[in-house]
């Protein structure tokens, strides 16, 4: 699976998984998001239903909750469907861990 370099404007730079070449979720128009809103994306994003293309951009009174903990994380080289591969590229220091 090819794996692409992308750097924001800011110089944060991230590897990320192409599963499905020239699919919809390449490429994508900018978008500018509405104060008082926010802005989701899947992490499979070439197969999510995200701000990108269905849920749109999410009203902040809509929030109800915040992510306080990883539940399971595997490396960048490892599907989600491969689960026989998680042991040898699980991130275990990842897992369980609280989010700041």
């Amino acid at each position: 699976m090819p794996v692409y370099r992308e750097t924001l404007d800011n110089g944060v730079s991230f590897d990320t998984l192409d599963q499905v070449p020239n699919s919809r979720g390449d490429n994508t128009r900018e978008f500018i998001v509405p104060e008082g809103h926010y802005f989701f994306m899947g992490d499979n994003r070439d197969n999510s239903l995200d701000s990108r293309f269905d849920v749109g951009f999410v009203p902040a009174e809509n929030l109800i909750g915040r992510a306080s903990i990883i539940f399971f994380s595997v490396g960048n080289d490892t599907s989600f469907r491969e689960f026989w591969k998680w042991p040898a590229n699980m991130r275990w220091d990842r897992l369980f861990k609280g989010v700041e």
